[in-house]
């Protein structure tokens, strides 16, 4: 189970009040030793047991889902730890605004973006002596947010914007359907759908560039994000070859795809996509977050927009009252993927369903982890870059750069 907000919050401002008066031991009252006792074991999450390597790895030993090293690469670092730095201010007030109801939300806040600096500071400082010893990812520094909030009390800041975005994508599902099914030619369709859930990615609180447009426009919507990506040729453009995989090849047994955000992303953008494979006769798994990381998609929430969104479908109602849809957590915390770290059960099911095609998507999943591994499936990753400089890096030179890359076993 969960642990409360409400405790959790109890216990971080106690947490608070310890670390920053001479308040001793005695005033910890046992109603507090409990809260503090709570802060304690939810500080590690109770996913993190019995964690274990995807059965897709192609090499498990040598298996790296990092694509940046801060340790070894100095222009990477010159650039993702000042932007760290400017991020977390934003977080911080998320955090605050996200209890308003709460008179101590925004010293925790304050604490938070405090304790994440310094930790921050520590990895810079650290650079020489990790070097070529510790890989040091961008993953490692989104996810030591999450970690931090949760220490000062913010489980999920972003919740009240997941479920406003989930209500308004869930509304335009029909429609959505409607116009894939509207295209006749197969070619066109599944590029459609390729689209749409590039498209759909980018809406992604986690980046400046999208959270400046969300909120300036409340009306940007998936079709506005279709306008706005990268137009063909992409910057690692392989549909042709997807397309050519789907016109040659048997259908896929099982698939497995590792979503990213609530709202337009997994509504609008992934389950046409999944419904399309369905109707190949692809059994598919959908794997989302076990807790809360920015505006992503949780297992939990995930099931619950699937029970609502099923009814709009005959296709995805018939797969999933039949289990040949089905959701997972993935054993992730923050908004990237390391496929040494999942959950026991989803392991087994990749393995039971004889998965022969995995789906990655979104910038934290596809590009600043799992970019580069190999699987030992065919895989699709898709995502769509939300950061000039890593567009740049990865040889680019457009915003909203396009990244569908796919790679047979």
């Amino acid at each position: 189970m969960p642990c409360p907000p409400s405790l959790i919050r109890k216990a971080a401002q106690l947490l608070s009040l310890l670390t920053t008066t001479t308040t001793t031991t005695t005033a910890v009252t046992n109603s507090n030793k409990t809260a503090v006792s709570i802060l304690l074991r939810y500080k590690r999450p109770l996913f993190k047991r019995n964690m274990h390597s995807c059965t897709l790895l192609q090499d498990v030993a040598n298996y790296q889902p990092d694509t940046l090293d801060l340790n070894t690469d100095a222009k990477a670092a010159a650039y993702w730890f000042p932007c760290f730095r400017e991020l977390v201010g934003k977080f911080a007030k998320q955090a605050a605004n996200s209890q308003m109801d709460d008179a101590t939300a925004e010293q925790r806040a304050a604490q938070f973006q405090a304790a994440y600096l310094h930790q921050l500071e520590e990895h810079q400082n650290n650079i020489a002596n990790n070097r070529g010893k510790v890989v040091l990812g961008t993953s490692e520094l989104l996810k030591l947010n999450e970690t931090m909030l949760r220490r000062y009390g913010f489980t999920d800041p972003w919740l009240r914007q997941k479920q406003q975005e989930n209500a308004s994508a869930k509304a335009r599902l029909k429609q959505r359907l409607q116009e894939i099914d509207d295209i006749a030619n197969e070619d066109a369709r599944w590029t459609e759908l390729v689209r749409g859930v590039l498209a759909g990615n980018m809406f992604d609180w986690g980046a400046q560039a999208i959270a400046n447009i969300l909120e300036q426009d409340s009306n940007f919507g998936l079709h506005a994000a279709l306008e706005r990506i990268e137009q063909r040729p992409w910057l690692v453009d392989n549909l042709d070859a997807w397309l050519e995989r789907l016109h040659l090849s048997p259908a896929h047994k099982c698939a497995v795809i590792f979503v990213d955000n609530s709202g337009v992303d997994v509504v609008l953008g992934v389950l046409p996509f999944v419904r399309e494979l369905l109707r190949r006769g692809t059994k598919v798994l959908l794997c989302a977050n076990s807790e809360p990381s920015l505006n992503d998609v949780t297992s939990r929430e995930l099931s619950e927009l699937l029970d609502d969104c099923a009814c709009q479908c005959d296709v995805l109602d018939s797969a999933w009252r039949s289990g040949r849809l089905l959701v997972y957590a993935n054993g992730q915390s923050g908004p990237c993927l390391d496929m040494r770290t999942l959950p026991r059960e989803l392991c087994d099911a990749i393995a039971a369903n004889e998965t022969d095609l995995l789906v990655i998507e979104g910038m934290g999943r596809a590009l600043h982890t799992n970019l580069n591994a190999q699987f030992a499936c065919e895989t699709l990753k898709l995502a769509v870059i939300k950061n000039r400089w890593l567009a740049k890096y990865l040889g680019g030179d457009k915003m909203f750069a396009v990244i569908c890359k796919y790679e047979r076993s």
